[in-house]
């Protein structure tokens, strides 16, 4: 029996199909509308079937066609939908927003495909997003049943149970999966036939002996970064390795952070260098944000693409391509492949150990957690779905 196979939508800058490759899967193909990730693709994996456009556009039919697959032969169907229409930090629009919407038609193409496993990839605020979002002044008592917090991924919970897979889920951090990044994502793991996947077992204590340092020590990193802000120049001059704004002089705290200093929040970001001997903080689509600043421990400039290749398990030599924004963004999107890697290999050997390790900071983020905090919605959800799939 040759390799197991999979698909892959949304795929970026390969990071979730690089750590599946890693694991012994072999990639059909790949879907991707960001002509700038396509031409990455494209630099990298020159034979690599690649379908470049908007994935609506795909047909489960034109799938088989094109990838000579039976009706089941598919090992996996993996993904991360674009997750902004979900984040915490955005205006969660969820499926108003058609960002969040392509992660249906990306489940009615894993219900005709049937492949073995279902993979969905995506940010923390996927499990309470609504399925539509209302701003809350417009509202007149309580909240519409879709805008009810965790209805978009009851939905997808939903979809994929009444089309006879099991699903479970589990916030992971990558540092537990030997990452030099604290970087938390939502694994979504559904099984057809009712297979149930086991969560994965970190295999790193909290990230011990995963740190900037040690991915930075090999030579060989593309040194290629983006500038400062000219306000951060003189403020990061004063700062060392893992200190932000609060570790500036207390007479100029204020002064460097102007209308942020009376704001609520922790603010770490601001005027951030990242720590030598930590794990890195989240990467970000733009290293020099002023809320969200990536700075070099010492140098004064912020991380390079090189050190964002390392810090997210990319090879030194892949090629990113696009302006240098644009190769932020992509790899800043991207998922782990230490993460991705982990994912794959337990879906082929599942690890049997029970562990109490815990698998992020945050708790009741878990499948079993979650349906017990959410059941109503999830309830709700599946009637809905089982009337859509009977249609």
């Amino acid at each position: 029996m040759g390799d197991p196979r999979f698909f892959s939508l949304f795929s970026g800058a390969l990071g979730l199909d690089l750590g599946f490759e890693a694991a012994g899967w072999e990639c059909l193909g790949v879907a991707e509308l960001d002509p700038v990730a396509c031409a990455t693709i494209r630099a990298n994996r020159p034979g690599l079937r690649l379908f470049e456009g908007d994935v609506r556009g795909l047909s489960a039919d034109g799938l088989r066609r094109e990838l000579g697959l039976r009706r089941g032969g598919l090992d996996a169907l993996i993904g991360g939908p674009p997750c902004q229409a979900f984040s915490t930090a955005g205006r969660r629009r969820s499926v108003q927003d058609p960002r969040g919407d392509v992660v249906f038609h990306f489940l009615e193409l894993a219900r005709a495909l049937e492949p073995h496993w279902v993979v969905v990839e995506n940010v923390r605020g996927l499990l309470s997003a609504p399925l539509r979002h209302r701003p809350h002044s417009e509202r007149d008592g309580a909240p519409a049943p879709e805008e009810r917090p965790g209805g978009a991924l009851a939905r997808v919970v939903a979809t994929l149970e009444a089309a006879g897979y099991a699903v479970s889920f589990q916030l992971y951090d990558a540092v537990r999966f030997g990452v030099p990044q604290r970087r938390e994502r939502l694994l979504l793991v559904a099984g057809r036939d009712g297979e149930r996947a086991r969560p994965l077992v970190p295999t790193v204590r909290n990230g011990e002996g995963r740190t900037v340092r040690g991915a930075f020590v090999a030579p060989g990193m593309d040194p290629t970064h983006a500038a400062l802000r000219p306000r951060q120049v003189p403020y990061l001059r004063l700062l060392g390795p893992g200190q932000n704004w609060r570790d500036l002089p207390e007479h100029l705290q204020e002064e460097a952070m102007g209308r942020a200093f009376r704001s609520t929040g922790g603010r770490v970001g601001f005027f951030r260098r990242v720590a030598w001997d930590e794990p890195s903080p989240t990467l970000v689509t733009s290293p020099s944000m002023p809320a969200t600043l990536l700075a070099h421990p010492e140098e004064l400039r912020t991380l390079s693409v090189g050190e964002y290749k390392r810090l997210q398990g990319f090879p030194d030599s892949w090629e990113v391509v696009g302006s240098l924004a644009a190769q932020y963004r992509q790899l800043g999107n991207a998922v782990p492949v230490g993460l991705a890697q982990a994912l794959a290999t337990h879906l082929i050997r599942p690890e049997q150990s029970p562990t109490e390790e815990p698998t992020s900071r945050y708790r009741r983020t878990d499948d079993r957690a979650w349906r017990e905090d959410h059941e109503d919605v999830l309830q709700d959800a599946f009637r809905a779905a089982l009337r859509r799939s009977s249609a």
